[in-house]
């Protein structure tokens, strides 16, 4: 899957995280690879995703809850090197 990974707008980034976060849930993208995309999104685009240590609020808006939280989740993947 291709992925634009440097985003113009906070609303872009918002877009592409759902719809890879989507596709996986559709089964139409595995696991290893999402995590990678995400992973690449938030390290080309972290002042876009993430301002004082937390989501940004149109981030927050557009992704919802559940999306955020596996992303939070393979964020701390990558932290722990188990990824």
């Amino acid at each position: 899957m291709e992925v634009k990974l440097f985003q113009r707008t906070q609303r872009d980034l918002a877009a592409s995280i759902n719809e890879l976060i989507d596709k996986y849930w559709q089964d139409e993208l595995d696991e290893p690879q999402m995590i990678k995309l995400i992973q690449k999104l938030y390290a080309i685009n972290e002042s876009k995703m993430v301002k004082n240590g937390k989501y940004t609020t149109i981030i927050r808006q557009q992704c919802g809850k559940k999306r955020l939280d596996i992303v939070s989740c393979i964020l701390e993947l990558k932290e722990k090197d188990i990824g």
